[in-house]
Order: C-alpha cells, then sequence, then structure tokens
C-alpha cells in the first residue's frame, strides 16, 4: 500500500523539500502550512504540494494516515497536532523520519557551527561528476541539482547536513543527534542558538553527544584547527577512528587560489582559509566514499559553491559584488577576512544584517567585536520594526559602534534606510560584501547593478 504522509507546516525550508523527495518517490503527501514563501511556494506549486488555503486544518488528520512529519514552525498547541495526538497518529520531526528512510544506508553525516552547507555541497559536486549515487539532504539550493533532499530505494549512501538546532516542538533534540551516522564531519565550533543553549558548555555539550551518536564502527573527520573541537576530541573515551584535516595546500596566482598536489596545481572558483578547510574536509569523506585524490581534485574546479556561500552575484571592470549566508561572529570575520585577502589592493564595503535571534541580543553582540576589521566601510542593518514586535530592547548607534569596535559603520534600520546608504557608497574599485542569513529586509539586490563601475 502507497503510504500517506502529511506534513504540518510543510512550507519550511527543509520540510518542503522532504514533502517533494517523498512524493518523488510515490508517496501520497498532504500538507499544512499558515505562511508559505519562495521559492517553497514555488516548488510546492510545481509538484502539486501547494496547499489550496493558507491556515491549519484539523479535518485533514484523517486516522488512515501512516505518518505526521511535524515542522519547527509548528506551536504545541496547532490544531492539526493536536488532532493528530488525538488519532494515536505517528509523528516524526524530519531528522527522524529521514533517518527512519535511511537506517540500511551509508549515513555521511556534516556537522559544526559553519561550513557544513559548503562542505555537503562540495562532497555531493564531486560524487555527481564521479557518477557515484547518493541520496542526500541540505540546506541550500545546488547548481545541477533540481532538489535539496533526495530519497531512493538503490543508493547504498545518504549525505546529510547535520544542523544542531531543534527538532521540533515536541522533540527539542538536536537534529544531527538523530541520524546516527556511520561517517562524520566536525568543521568547526561558534556558540550559536543563544536562545536554546544558553551558555556555551552546553552548546559545545551538543557536538560531544553528537561523537557518541557515531557508529560504533564509524569515522569522524574533524578539523583540527578549531581548539574547542581538539578539547571535545580528547574528552572522548570511544575507540572510533578519528582522521584530523586543515587548511589544504594552496597558491594564489593572479588572484585565483590553486590547490598543490605534487607538482600539479589545480585552480578553483573559491578563496579563503575557511573555504580551503572545507574542501580538505569534503576530500577525506569523498575518499573513504571510493573517490581517489586526482579525481576530487578534478571535480573540485568546477563546484562555484552553493547559493549565498561567499557567491558571486555581480562584477564589472574594477568592482565585484558578493553575497553570503554569515551570522555568527566567527564566520563573519572568516568571510570579511577572506574577501580582503583575496583583493588587497581594492577597497572593502561590508553590509552586514542583524537577523537572528543571537545576533540581535545586545550581550552577545559584543562577540562580533574586530570582527569586520578589515573591512573599509561598513553598513550595520537591522529591522527596529521587527525589534520592538519581539520586544528586544532598541540597539543604539552607540552600542553598536563599541560592540564591533569599528568607527567607519553606518546604520540602517528598515529598508528604506539600508537602500539609501548602500547605494550611496562608491563602488568603483570596490569590492562590496553583503552578509546575513536573512535579506535585508527585503532589498533588491539588482538594484546594485546601477553603481557598479
Amino acid at each position: 500500500r502507497t503510504m500517506k504522509i502529511h506534513f504540518i507546516a510543510i512550507g519550511g525550508s527543509a520540510m518542503h523539500n522532504l514533502a517533494i523527495a517523498l512524493k518523488l518517490k510515490g508517496f501520497l503527501i498532504s500538507g499544512s502550512d499558515d505562511i508559505i514563501r519562495d521559492p517553497s511556494k514555488s516548488r510546492l506549486a510545481k509538484h502539486g504540494l501547494l496547499p489550496e488555503s493558507e491556515g491549519w486544518f484539523p479535518k485533514k488528520i484523517k486516522k488512515d494516515l501512516d505518518a505526521i512529519v511535524l515542522g519547527m514552525h509548528a506551536k504545541k498547541d496547532n490544531l492539526e497536532l493536536l488532532e493528530a495526538k488525538k488519532n494515536g497518529l505517528k509523528i516524526y520531526s524530519y531528522p527522524e523520519f529521514i533517518f527512519e528512510m535511511s537506517k540500511d544506508k551509508l549515513r555521511v553525516v556534516i556537522g559544526g557551527s559553519h561550513g557544513k552547507t559548503s562542505i555537503t555541497s562540495m562532497i555531493l559536486h564531486v560524487l555527481k561528476i564521479q557518477n557515484i549515487e547518493t541520496d542526500f539532504m541540505v540546506g541550500a539550493q545546488l547548481s545541477g541539482f533540481d532538489v535539496m533532499v533526495k530519497l531512493s530505494e538503490k543508493s547504498k549512501f545518504i549525505v546529510l547536513e547535520g544542523d544542531e538546532y531543534l527538532s521540533s516542538v515536541i522533540d527539542p533534540r538536536p537534529k544531527f543527534h538523530l541520524y546516527k551516522p556511520n561517517l562524520a564531519v566536525l568543521s568547526g565550533i561558534a556558540w550559536d542558538h543563544i536562545n536554546v543553549f544558553k551558555t556555551f558548555e552546553d552548546y559545545c555539550n551538543q557536538f560531544k553527544i553528537f561523537i557518541n551518536t557515531i557508529d560504533d564502527n564509524g569515522i569522524l573527520v574533524y578539523n583540527s584547527n578549531d581548539v574547542h573541537i581538539s578539547n571535545i576530541i580528547k574528552s572522548i573515551k570511544r575507540k572510533i577512528i578519528m582522521i584530523p584535516y586543515s587548511i589544504i595546500e594552496n597558491q594564489i596566482i593572479d588572484g585565483i587560489t590553486n590547490i598543490k598536489f605534487g607538482k600539479d596545481l589545480f585552480p578553483i572558483q573559491l578563496f579563503g582559509n575557511h573555504n580551503l578547510e572545507n574542501i580538505s574536509a569534503a576530500l577525506q569523506i569523498c575518499m573513504l566514499m571510493g573517490v581517489k585524490k586526482v579525481e576530487f581534485f578534478d571535480a573540485i574546479q568546477s563546484f562555484k559553491g552553493a547559493d549565498n556561500r561567499l557567491e558571486l552575484i555581480y562584477k564589472s571592470n574594477s568592482s565585484f559584488v558578493y553575497k553570503d549566508f554569515a551570522h555568527s561572529p566567527s564566520k563573519v570575520k572568516a568571510t570579511v577576512n577572506a574577501v580582503k585577502l583575496q583583493y588587497p589592493n581594492k577597497n572593502l564595503i561590508v553590509a552586514f544584517e542583524l537577523h537572528t535571534y543571537s545576533s540581535l541580543n545586545p550581550t552577545f553582540l559584543k562577540k562580533y567585536k574586530d570582527t569586520l576589521k578589515n573591512a573599509d566601510e561598513c553598513v550595520i542593518s537591522f529591522s527596529e520594526k521587527n525589534m520592538q514586535i519581539k520586544g528586544f530592547p532598541p540597539l543604539g548607534y552607540k552600542l553598536i559602534i563599541n560592540a564591533f569596535n569599528h568607527q567607519k559603520i553606518k546604520l540602517a534600520t528598515d529598508l528604506v534606510s539600508f537602500e539609501k546608504v548602500l547605494l550611496s557608497f562608491d563602488l568603483s574599485n570596490s569590492v562590496l560584501l553583503l552578509m546575513s542569513s536573512g535579506n535585508f529586509n527585503g532589498f533588491d539586490y539588482r538594484k546594485i547593478k546601477k553603481n557598479l563601475k
């Protein structure tokens, strides 16, 4: 019998991709959500999965459903969730359901506070070129892939991006605790999600638990340059195989980063130490999955990066514009430093949006000190209106200046002021770096093109 699955909060980035993957697998899928925005909306419509109306409808929760997949967006008093409990239906979070679908596969899980999307994307890019079949779940749209989740019967591998955020409103376990990897990566630890993990010690402990979920015959590939991971590794008593990695050997020639392998150079389309670490992690995993070193280097040359991960969106004779999904202090600093190192003779203009719960917290804000040190000019953006709605205390100009310890900062508290400030910059002989886990209050990036020189 064809399985019937209902998604509560089907519009989420991971949820809608899982729903599509299951439909392509032949399942009967239904779903609900109170708000569905693009790209989820368009993708669901394309596959005939877009709900007729937004909202929650208990009548959709029929007793013949085989399972409910519950998204993090749904609250405890969700009408459909209450009805599902009343009917005694099996309720999964999406990571829990993915594990159920991949019990018989070799599970590769990429964890870490930063870099996990990029590493996962690199692995999938190389495996595709090498014609190695794999299922997957990744948090960004990839060039050459129609979907962000793939589940099949024939693949013996599944590659999963392992997020440390909570699974669902009724399952407070971090997502990556549920996958039980055979091969795992830890890319680095930098305190995030302070609304859930109140102390840095508590946050670090989640990664220690993750290591302890690795299969008894499993392998952990870890960033040996990260002091917090190294400290955790020392405390692990299990006898799993541990493989360290660091920045891969490289050389910059005429502004192009090249990977060095013996006497050969492999030019790549990425740059920055954090990307070179990510490549090193992806190499180790791909080799464990049967890819030879030279095959990996050949394939990684054509990797352009995942969407919003230090992505070049515009360029002219003297100007470059990048956008990056950066929000944690460590990632902001790494990205700014990488761009400055790659373009040392250009004016670096940084636009950074305070968008996450952590970044809007006045106490946590101090952790951004000197992250923009290598930026020549800066604009810090946030939504004053959203802060009022959430009941957050106001962020004054002096507080932000002191927090970032940078004297050339301009402030934008809504879309109008952000556009005015950003479009006032002279972009000749410049690099504009746009960093946000949001969208700068709905800013239209196409407006930047008029200012390129």
